[in-house]
């Protein structure tokens, strides 16, 4: 019987390419080895990797909805001789029906490795500045007993006498259509065609153990959150001593009670009283680098405008210079006044002859910090 892959997926079978991805992201977070070392969970991954690698191929996935399974010999649906045509040529449906098609052959025992992914969190000052940081996986590593061979004697496999070194094994089977030949994996030597006399007690024969190992990784300065940096051959070694895989390290960045960072800009907002927004000021602020910063915050500087100050942004990623730095003018009003500063405002209010009024489009009105503005400007 096929498997259903869209339900390993959890996902309908009119999902977009996008829902498969985001399904398989989702469920690999959760059962990825590096974070759950269960058997169950490496199972679990397995079985969804195997499903996204089906769903995410246009050609097998054609083989799915019609109710064969690609990822089995011939790939095949089942239900009549309709589906031959999706799974391969006629020399599938020979072998399938009369055992007359060329040996597939054995497997390697030795495979490459699978990649791996790792998380890790790092302040805005450490994005801004770059870094090496030790982080722990766990991973796949060589048997240091066996050194990969996988053998107690680090002897060579022998052939398999189930099989003859074919790998697989052919068994005549009744149906409905009269015998037909089927083939499948040798059982004794789980389709390698040889097998390991003296397994080594430590990997059980697989060539590798898994094991917990301390890396230290190169954070570039001006890493962005959600980058993922490339270590290659720093991933799982295969079965069988494989090459390794590579190791992915996505990065996240912590909240900054400061700076908002917006691509290599950074925003920050500025509290500045009615008074100074008028008059004009200036705001310091440590840097991200640990430099001082001044902010000018000109004279009639209306709410909401920005400051911009060039240069003193985030790094930009594998190139020179600096992104910006925009300070938000929060101009703040006093919520209580007691009388002395009720009648200064007052006399202000009197001398301006400024007035509440409803704007209308067009009108040419001036508000209240557009006319100290301008006055300071004479």
């Amino acid at each position: 019987m096929a498997r259903d892959y869209y339900a390993i997926l959890g996902v309908d079978k009119s999902a977009s390419d996008q829902e498969i991805k985001k399904a398989y992201r989702r469920l690999a977070r959760k059962y990825h080895p590096d974070v759950n070392p269960s058997e169950e969970a490496a199972e679990k991954f397995r079985e969804i990797s195997v499903a996204h690698e089906v769903l995410s191929d246009p050609d097998k996935r054609r083989i799915v909805d019609m109710g064969g399974d690609p990822m089995e010999q011939g790939g095949a649906p089942g239900g009549g001789f309709g589906g031959f045509g999706a799974g391969g040529g006629l020399g599938d449906i020979f072998e399938a029906f009369f055992g007359q098609a060329g040996s597939r052959g054995p497997r390697s025992r030795v495979q490459p490795g699978n990649d791996a992914l790792l998380h890790t969190v790092i302040s805005l000052e450490e994005a801004y500045s770059g870094l090496r940081k030790e982080v722990t996986v766990d991973t796949a590593i060589v048997c240091d007993r066996c050194e990969g061979t996988g053998s107690a004697s680090k002897a060579k496999p022998v052939t398999c006498k189930n099989c003859g070194g074919a790998g697989e094994v052919r068994e005549m089977q009744r149906s409905f259509l009269g015998n037909v030949m089927t083939t499948r994996a040798c059982p004794a030597c789980s389709g390698f065609g040889e097998v390991i006399e003296d397994p080594c007690p430590k990997c059980n024969g697989g060539g590798r153990v898994r094991a917990r190992r301390d890396i230290t990784v190169k954070i570039p300065a001006g890493i962005s959150d959600g980058m993922r940096i490339r270590m290659a051959g720093a991933g799982e070694v295969g079965h069988g001593g494989g090459p390794a895989g590579d190791l992915y390290v996505e990065v996240a960045t912590k909240r900054h009670p400061v700076f908002t960072r917006d691509g290599d800009d950074l925003d920050l907002t500025v509290r500045v009283p009615m008074v100074d927004a008028a008059l004009g000021c200036a705001v310091g602020v440590t840097g991200l680098g640990g430099d001082e910063i001044t902010i000018d915050v000109a004279p009639g500087t209306q709410p909401g405008e920005q400051v911009r100050i060039a240069g003193c942004g985030m790094p930009r990623l594998r190139s020179d210079g600096f992104g910006d730095l925009l300070a938000h003018v929060d101009v703040v009003v006093p919520r209580e006044v007691d009388g002395q500063t009720r009648e200064l405002l007052t006399q202000l209010r009197d001398h301006l002859h400024e007035k509440a009024a409803v704007t209308e489009e067009g009108d040419g009105e001036e508000s209240f910090f557009d006319r100290l503005r301008n006055r300071f400007r004479r």
